[in-house]
């Protein structure tokens, strides 16, 4: 096991990414706390979770909400003593042009896109810091270097998670703590429009592939700068 007795939160883990990152991270040996707004799904991967050999809490909690993050953080100290990993990686999605997006769509996307990692990260780095190690994983999205049409909420959402990720970095860098970005391309679940498995995602990526990234990042030697990672799906062409 690579990641033996560490500790992680990990956000949106109710299910699609998150939930692939949570039991891929509990087969590394990994405690977890999971963090989502349903608690019915969040049990469930809780389960899984547990079925790996691993302690797990849940919190049902907005990401954006500043309390709701600070009673999460808490929780993981209270259960586990220690947080070792945090994975930012709850996302919603729009897609609408620019006129058609209200005000209130627009900032609930960069609320949770990007405020939620602001808060989260902030929660965690007082220990962080204090223990000299730690390891922030920031889950953006290839839209994060590039942009698409009927997607301004969204691009501007991970646009700016990719400029936190990077000012964060340099400011922790010489305290021991790590931060990091996987970039997923296209990939099969539910947050995207068909229905997952559908004909039109052959060739997309599969929640696993985001998750072993994680991993991989998450278990590089301390000496490894290993900060961002890019994950494409398959191209097939006739």
């Amino acid at each position: 096991m690579r990641l033996k007795n560490k500790v992680a939160i990990v956000t949106g883990a109710s299910r699609g990414i998150g939930e692939a990152i949570a039991v891929a991270l509990a087969r590394e040996g990994v405690d977890l706390v999971l963090v989502g707004r349903k608690e019915a799904d969040l049990e469930r991967v809780a389960a899984r979770v547990r079925d790996e050999g691993r302690a797990c809490r849940i919190s049902t909690a907005d990401v954006s909400c500043e309390e709701d993050v600070r009673r999460t953080v808490e929780l993981a100290r209270e259960a586990f003593g220690k947080i070792d990993i945090l994975v930012n990686n709850a996302g919603i999605g729009l897609f609408k042009t620019v006129q058609e997006t209200s005000l209130e769509e627009w900032n609930r996307i960069l609320q949770v896109n990007l405020t939620g990692a602001f808060l989260f990260s902030r929660a965690v780095l007082e220990d962080m810091i204090e223990r000299g190690q730690g390891q922030i994983i920031n889950i953006s999205s290839d839209i994060g270097k590039r942009t698409i049409p009927r997607a301004s909420a969204y691009c501007a959402s991970k646009f700016g998670l990719e400029a936190f990720s990077e000012v964060l970095a340099k400011e922790v860098r010489k305290s021991g703590v790590r931060v990091g970005v996987i970039r997923p391309g296209l990939t099969d679940t539910y947050f995207n429009d068909t229905k997952q498995g559908a004909p039109e995602k052959e060739g997309w990526l599969q929640a696993e592939d985001i998750a072993e990234a994680v991993v991989y990042m998450a278990s590089a030697p301390r000496h490894a700068l290993v900060d961002e990672i890019t994950v494409h799906p398959v191209i097939q062409e006739y």
